[in-house]
């Protein structure tokens, strides 16, 4: 097996800045005596090849040198590929993004020195991986996913990111002016839900909307996802409750549904205008189904 790690770099991730810094993080890699190559991504989503081509080539060791979205299309790529089980790759995340908050579930460090030196001496663990199935594609998650609201706020995201977390609350506000809320039928193997439905989340990890814990998480590698189906807030109720947003306490708020499943179905009544979104990227629009399969990636991990 070949022992080199493979990294793929996405030299857009915050904004661009980590390309400077790149020699920095040459010198910590010789310094920890960790062999590389690496490769940087020339276009958006060009990580699911270059992960796939890695692969097939006999890598097995990856780094993630990017945001939530890298994470999640190098996901993709390992999850769609045929030449080795899932379960023989490994990943580790050194943060460059926007949100960062797959992260923060694992506390993995930002400063370089600490991410390479965890390589050496941090935690092997497996996590489970989500997955989404729509009517003509289908998408793999391993943080946090959504249809509606959430998704939407995603689609407006992208001409705000250059300001950091603070995006995620700015466009947030600005989403519930602004979007329609649809009736989305939920049903699982021990719940069923009809109402019109601000949005519907499906949790793996913690964190998600940079820092925001929306789910009631429990676990990352115990094989359910973790629900939280919301209904309608106004834009007064969600500043009056933003605290409860980033400490997790959200999920008692009587508008909230938590709950625990291994497979959801959605059913949304309006599917052409409600969208989908898994770790931050936009995949599709409804109907879909959400599973999970577990234990399915390695990741290097502080927890």
């Amino acid at each position: 097996m070949n022992n080199t790690w493979f990294l793929i770099i996405n030299p857009n991730a915050g904004n661009g800045k980590f390309v400077q810094h790149f020699e920095k993080i040459k010198l910590l890699l010789k310094e920890f005596n960790i062999k590389y190559l690496y490769q940087f991504t020339e276009e958006p989503k060009q990580e699911y090849q270059l992960v796939q081509r890695a692969i097939a080539e006999g890598h097995r060791n990856f780094m993630v040198v990017g945001g939530d979205g890298t994470l999640h299309h190098i996901v993709n790529g390992i999850m769609k590929q045929h030449y080795c089980p899932s379960t023989q790759i490994t990943l580790s995340v050194l943060p460059q993004g926007t949100g960062n908050d797959w992260v923060k579930t694992h506390n993995i460090p930002h400063e370089y020195r600490e991410v390479l030196e965890l390589m050496n001496t941090g935690s092997r663990i497996q996590q489970d991986i989500g997955l989404i199935e729509l009517e003509t594609t289908k998408a793999y998650f391993a943080n946090v996913a959504g249809i509606g609201y959430d998704a939407y706020v995603v689609k407006k995201l992208k001409k705000l990111k250059r300001l950091g977390p603070i995006a995620y609350l700015i466009s947030g506000l600005w989403g519930l002016l602004f979007y329609k809320k649809t009736r989305i039928t939920v049903q699982s193997e021990n719940q069923h839900h009809d109402f019109k439905t601000l949005m519907t989340l499906f949790g793996i990890c913690r964190y998600s909307a940079g820092g925001m814990q929306l789910t009631a998480y429990s676990s990352f590698d115990n094989g359910l996802l973790d629900i939280s189906h919301v209904q309608s807030f106004s834009v007064l109720e969600l500043l009056l409750h933003l605290p409860q947003l980033y400490s997790g306490r959200i999920v008692k708020h009587r508008k909230v549904r938590s709950f625990k499943t291994t497979k959801i179905k959605l059913t949304p009544s309006v599917p052409e205008h409600t969208y989908l979104q898994a770790d931050g990227e936009l995949i599709g629009k409804g109907p879909a189904v959400v599973s999970l399969i577990p234990k399915a990636i390695n990741f290097i991990s502080k927890a």
